[in-house]
């Protein structure tokens, strides 16, 4: 009986642990990291060369940084709708041309000032976002298939922004260079910096992103209106705006992270860009231990989960993964999580305690 008491208590704390939200998240982070350590032996190791941090670590926060964006921008879509934004790796291009096409191709100066060009891509992405909000706020259109026309329309419009004349005819779809070396900076280093401009630009999006949310009401009305709209209606909540503005905000993050991706290349390609990371923020969201099906949600569980996904790529291209199978070990990775989340899997997992406990009353 003393050793029944005993353990107890130490159940009780490990299962008020596995409950909290953060769980997940933090939980699959720990498993790929001791996985890449068995992978790579040299994985922690972070040294200092050219002048800028290198390592395994520094590339992972870093080549993520797209992914955090991208993934805050779906994880308050995925609150407040109950469904997932598929455009956003389509829009993160649209911004890329947008703005590699102002800036110019010149080696003397921009054609537009870079500070103009950057705003435009991003108020593009907001315009894209806007019109999927619209679409799902006040048509009632499903979010996958709202967003399913700017994820099959959106690289099409970024090859047309990105035509140029070759032998006396405009041809669509040609890759646009960025002379200017003050425009790579945004997607490298800094003069005297050696932490990757990305990571400082991914964490203040984070962080304004944060206080928004938990300084202003806006937050609290996202997961009512991704609990129960009607609900949220009775009480005064426009529903529909809310939604909207979820939209828009995840489409002008899609423009952010596109920006960064065509600094980092210091051009834009419209073929290559965001391609597959609408995929990549659902899992991170879903990862981050936040509902699939709306309502509470958590920002830096996303953010725990893009990471995780980021360090999960690296490993796989460390075993020799080839780019064009790494897809299908993500989707494998999101069955096993939606599967884990699902209703259905918690009945199942309700019902095994429960024989568990009643075999325990009948022997004693």
């Amino acid at each position: 009986m003393s050793l029944e008491k005993n353990e107890n208590p130490l159940r009780a704390t490990i299962g008020v642990i596995t409950k909290k939200q953060l769980f997940l998240p933090i939980f699959a982070l720990c498993l790929m990291m001791i996985v890449n350590v068995l992978v790579t032996p040299s994985f922690f190791k972070i040294s200092i060369q050219n002048g800028v941090l290198y390592g395994y670590i520094i590339d992972i926060i870093n080549r993520g940084s797209e992914l955090i964006i991208l993934s805050v921008g779906m994880t308050l879509v995925v609150a407040s709708s109950a469904g997932a934004d598929i455009s956003v790796g389509a829009v993160s291009a649209l911004a890329a041309a947008v703005c590699v096409r102002l800036l110019g191709s010149s080696y003397d100066a921009y054609a537009t000032p870079m500070a103009m060009a950057i705003f435009v891509a991003l108020l593009a992405g907001l315009s894209c976002g806007a019109f999927n909000g619209i679409l799902v706020s006040k048509l009632h259109i499903q979010p996958m298939v709202a967003t399913l026309i700017l994820f099959t329309a959106g690289r099409g419009i970024a090859q047309l922004i990105s035509a140029r004349e070759i032998n006396g005819k405009m041809v669509s779809g040609q890759i646009l260079y960025v002379r200017m070396d003050s425009f790579r900076k945004f997607g490298g280093f800094l003069p005297n910096v050696v932490i990757p401009t990305p990571v400082f630009i991914a964490f203040g999006f984070v962080l304004v992103t944060y206080f928004i949310l938990n300084k202003t009401a806006i937050g609290l009305y996202i997961k009512t209106v991704g609990i129960n709209p009607k609900a949220g209606k009775l009480v005064g909540i426009n529903s529909a705006l809310v939604i909207f503005f979820c939209y828009a905000f995840a489409g002008m993050a899609s423009g952010l992270a596109g920006v960064i991706s065509a600094s980092r290349i210091y051009s834009s390609d419209a073929n290559n860009i965001g391609l597959n990371m609408e995929l990549d923020a659902i899992l991170a969201v879903a990862l981050g231990g936040n509902s699939l099906g709306g309502g509470k949600f958590s920002l830096i569980g996303s953010v725990i989960g893009a990471i995780t996904i980021q360090a999960l790529t690296t490993s796989l291209y460390a075993m020799g993964v080839t780019a064009d199978q790494i897809p299908v070990y993500k989707a494998i990775v999101v069955i096993l999580i939606v599967s884990i989340q699902s209703e259905e899997f918690k009945h199942w997992i309700a019902l095994y305690k429960l024989s568990r406990q009643s075999k325990k009353v009948v022997v004693a």
